[in-house]
């Protein structure tokens, strides 16, 4: 079984690879043989993360580009091609959030969320579309709770990854015919990311996020990491189409606690949290 989760010789790709969730699936794919390139908006995370992977002993690169700019990630593709070959594995993790109720938020502070996590998926799916090993090749976008549950203070991630869940349920259909799978993984509350510093700042919000989840503790990036090791592995060869939670089973509570105190917390201004 080992065998099956050893990806020598395989391409992998992690948008968004450089912090939090997205940086520990890179580095569990570098720690199991793949050559990895990462991309995000800050080429210091881009030069930090790549040594990192170095240091694991991997093959890595990185490139600097925006998930809302088409153009920037298809230059970016186009060096992870010519040095890495044909991709056997990308994964799709670039999101944005802050907490905001709907009458605190302008048009534009909603749009924000929608074109990163949204807009952004479809742009990355796009580009990486003509470098995707077919048959074989392996895709996973981060979803999150809110797509499933409507949470106070989180309507615009609520909508955004929402359309991430469907658009990857299309793609599984269309690219299921090419011999490539696409799903997708919905994290729970993971600690030390920066989604928690900001949903969940302060010990009376991360202790109540933690007694919220079912097995009673945070999650960790590797257990993002080790679930998207098994989806995209000869082991996940029939898994196309889903949408695999990974929060402790954080979605069968309802995941209210968390919303619940958003809102409280914001409602204590009137101001919009972005212009």
């Amino acid at each position: 079984m080992n065998n099956l989760l050893d990806f020598s010789d395989k391409t992998v790709v992690v948008i968004g690879g450089t912090s939090g969730i997205n940086r520990g699936i890179a580095e569990l794919f570098a720690r199991k043989g793949a050559r990895v390139a990462v991309a995000s908006r800050s080429q210091k995370k881009v030069d930090d993360t790549v040594e990192s992977l170095r240091s694991c002993g991997a093959e890595a690169m990185g490139f600097c580009a925006d998930v809302r700019e088409p153009a920037a990630l298809a230059a970016g593709l186009v060096t992870v091609h010519t040095a890495f070959g044909l991709f056997d594995v990308v994964v799709s993790g670039a999101a944005g959030n802050f907490p905001a109720l709907l009458t605190q938020m302008s048009a534009n502070a909603f749009r924000s969320v929608i074109d990163i996590d949204l807009i952004g998926t479809f742009n990355v799916m796009q580009a990486v579309y003509p470098y995707l090993l077919k048959p074989g090749a392996s895709v996973v976008n981060i979803s999150a709770p809110q797509a499933t549950i409507p949470m106070a203070a989180q309507s615009h991630v609520c909508a955004a990854k929402a359309g991430v869940e469907m658009l990857t349920r299309c793609l599984a259909l269309e690219w299921g015919t090419e011999g490539v799978r696409v799903n997708a993984i919905v994290p729970g509350p993971i600690d030390g990311t920066e989604g928690m510093q900001r949903l969940a700042s302060g010990d009376a919000m991360r202790e109540a996020t933690r007694d919220s989840v079912p097995l009673r503790r945070l999650g960790t990036p590797q257990d993002v990491g080790n679930a998207c090791l098994f989806l995209t592995s000869e082991l996940g060869s029939y898994v196309n189409g889903a949408i695999l939670p990974v929060d402790g089973g954080w979605l069968q509570s309802g995941a209210g606690d968390l919303g619940r105190m958003l809102s409280k917390l914001v409602r204590r201004g009137t101001e919009p949290v972005l212009k």
